[in-house]
């Protein structure tokens, strides 16, 4: 039996680039939908050059495709109300239509543990009803109730996959200014006493879940993240006991502290976005009982060991990282430290 034809919407950024990898290696035929191109892409794996807003594109794109891995977003890094908008709800509303129209077998659909804002509990299980607290968090919800009402009127297949904060070898964006100061032995810094419970996942185990997902009829939601986690400071401590580079963990007081970042975000200093002041310092951790006992999923990192790799992985690229420029997503990116330079100077 033949794999399914799959398309990767966004599949140039960080994690499409990685699922793509895992698709390929499984004998899938992929293609990929995205505005940018990358030196990496294989030969053998087309690429559609267009904008997931446009609908004629998406339509051009998705033709003929059994599976779409849905991963187009606009990040929290954006800090653009409008953009979260036109993206992750306009563009997800576009692919809905064109999938619908090609009769696809299956949408996968990344979300984000950001519609949950600040959870009613912790673990966040099937009990917990979404709450964003920021624009990209309502922005990624409107995408999900948008699949809803394609699966309940019209009869297409969705599962929505919501993963906590994703790390692994190339993942840059905020992670980088975190691994740039403990490659040089400065301070860093935690949102009150760093207590708070927090959960991440590795890519890898973030694209097995959702590959796991495409081969699932029915509708869906998968809450996915790490089964091995701790608070954000014994996190954090780990990476830093690796490193072995003299950097130390240090305490802001959380509500001065969200304030000042908060504001010099405003003021374009730092490149903080709302959900990094509003969550960072907060216990966020999903129950993944459901997704290993329906899928068959398990997840094999945890916090420390990924924040680990994904900075080893840093030490051997960073002199390609801090030449590179745009062109590229905003994980696969390195960041403008802003006034946080004169931070790291005094740590």
């Amino acid at each position: 039996m033949s794999q399914p034809r799959v398309l990767i919407t966004g599949g140039s950024g960080y994690f499409g680039s990685l699922l793509r990898n895992r698709l390929r290696e499984s004998g899938h035929k992929v293609a990929v939908f995205d505005l940018m191109d990358t030196d990496d892409r294989p030969a053998d794996v087309p690429f559609f050059r267009g904008d997931i807003r446009n609908l004629r594109q998406a339509q051009e794109a998705i033709d003929g495709v059994d599976v779409v891995y849905h991963c187009v977003a606009q990040v929290p890094l954006a800090r653009d109300s409008g953009l979260f908008h036109s993206v992750n709800v306009t563009g997800t509303e576009n692919l809905l239509k064109a999938a619908l129209d090609a009769k696809v077998q299956k949408i996968v659909l990344l979300s984000s543990s950001a519609v949950f804002g600040i959870p009613s509990k912790n673990p966040v299980d099937d009990t917990v009803l979404p709450n964003p607290v920021e624009d990209y968090g309502r922005a990624k919800l409107e995408a999900e109730r948008l699949a809803r009402t394609y699966v309940g009127r019209h009869g297409l297949d969705v599962t929505i996959v919501r993963p906590r904060t994703i790390l692994g070898h190339g993942r840059l964006g905020i992670f980088q200014l975190l691994f740039d100061w403990v490659a040089d032995g400065r301070n860093v810094y935690l949102l009150g006493k760093g207590d708070n419970t927090y959960q991440f996942v590795h890519a890898d185990d973030l694209a097995d879940a959702c590959i796991r997902t495409a081969g699932r009829a029915g509708f869906a939601e998968y809450n996915i993240g790490a089964e091995r986690f701790c608070t954000m400071r014994e996190s954090i401590e780990g990476l830093v006991r690796h490193a072995g580079t003299g950097s130390r963990v240090r305490s802001l007081p959380m509500k001065p502290a969200a304030l000042l970042m908060e504001t010099l975000s405003r003021l374009k200093l730092v490149p903080f976005a709302p959900y990094h002041w509003l969550m960072y310092g907060r216990s966020l951790y999903f129950d993944i009982s459901r997704a290993k006992q329906e899928l068959g999923w398990q997840p094999k990192w945890g916090n420390v060991e990924m924040l680990c790799q994904s900075y080893d992985w840093y030490l051997q690229h960073r002199a390609q990282v801090k030449i590179a420029a745009g062109g590229t997503s905003a994980h696969r990116s390195p960041v403008r430290e802003g006034l946080l330079a004169l931070l790291k100077w005094m740590s």
